[in-house]
């Protein structure tokens, strides 16, 4: 059996680095993560598994082997186990428990980030005492895209992005409009609505809300808004320009493949992914290609696997370097064709 609680933050103060971390930090990480019990006997992790996320034992005693040998083991409440017994850059090694166990464990990836922006800084919950940060910001710090952003370029995000306090109603982006700012949303709920023909008021496409990003389709292909986001409650956003999103956020995430690395991708596996029209789609597909317009990629990732690499493609690149940057930052595995679906005729 295994089942979880949640975790007093001052229990964090007992193992390392965790310890080292600032009271407001602590706080707002122990909010992120569970206390787990585990079985005697149960297996806690497998050899190649134990770098996903780091792990500290609070309770009992595990373990440790290498192959079908024990090479260890470890007790609750010894110096040992002030350390993590899982951890990024651990030797490969399997953990079961030996009596029932707690431990506690987080994404090896955010524990990464946290820390750095911890020890630079940057990571403050009391730089935002207006607004739940850590809600906001343990949402953007999980997602696949950011993790793709060097600790570096990070901190430098958080430190340019502008408080942006907002009130209901109010239009933070007008469809037509040029790109100017990449969002991020601190508190409150946004709609995203786009006008049609036969619709005026416009048709609502999603609704947005703490932890969501938007705004970043006419930054990457550098076109104009394809719709707009009115706020729905007062709230407040973080809002970075678009200079410093494309030299920060955007190159950073996006992986590039030429024509031979695409076509090798998709015999491995992987699918082409059409984000022009339909009718330039009928027009020049590549064999075996999904056709989802770059306009309605966000209400069509159902139609996606996450467990599929897609080699997203337009007519230049700039289409498709947006869909990837969606794609990438819901979680999906995507590649950019450089030099659009005419690069394949070579």
């Amino acid at each position: 059996m295994s089942d979880e609680r949640p975790v007093d933050w001052k229990l964090l103060a007992q193992f390392s680095p965790l310890d080292g971390m600032k009271q407001e930090n602590q706080i707002s990480l122990a909010r992120k993560m569970a206390l787990h019990k585990l079985d005697p006997g149960t297996l806690l992790f497998r050899e190649g598994d134990q770098a996903r996320n780091t792990i500290w034992l609070v309770s009992g005693a595990v373990s440790l082997s290498e192959g079908n040998q024990v090479s260890g083991m470890v007790t609750a409440g010894t110096p040992d186990a002030r350390n993590p017994i899982a951890f990024k850059n651990a030797p490969p090694r399997s953990c079961r428990a030996i009596d029932e166990v707690e431990y506690l464990s987080i994404d090896s990836e955010l524990l990464d980030m946290i820390l750095t922006w911890d020890q630079t800084g940057v990571y403050e919950v009391t730089e935002l005492r207006s607004a739940p940060p850590d809600d906001w910001m343990s949402t953007l710090l999980q997602s696949r895209a950011m993790q793709r952003i060097p600790p570096t370029n990070l901190q430098a995000i958080f430190m340019r992005m502008q408080r942006t306090p907002m009130r209901a109603g109010d239009v933070v982006i007008r469809q037509g409009d040029e790109g100017d700012y990449f969002y991020a949303i601190v508190s409150g709920k946004c709609a995203v609505t786009r006008e049609t023909p036969l619709s005026k008021d416009g048709i609502r496409l999603a609704e947005l809300t703490v932890g969501d990003i938007f705004g970043e389709d006419a930054l990457i292909s550098e076109s104009k808004r394809n719709a707009s986001v009115t706020m729905l409650t007062d709230g407040i956003l973080m809002r970075l320009n678009k200079q410093d999103f494309r030299e920060l956020l955007n190159e950073p995430v996006l992986r590039w493949v030429n024509a031979e690395q695409a076509r090798t991708l998709v015999a491995q596996g992987g699918r082409w992914l059409d984000v022009r029209l339909p009718s330039e789609f009928q027009n020049s597909a590549v064999d075996d290609a999904i056709n989802i317009p770059l306009v309605f990629i966000r209400l069509k990732l159902n139609l996606l696997q996450k467990d599929t690499p897609y080699v997203v493609y337009c007519d230049t690149g700039r289409r498709s370097s947006a869909a990837a940057f969606i794609l990438v930052e819901k979680g999906f595995n995507a590649y950019v064709l450089r030099g659009g679906v005419s690069s394949l005729n070579g």
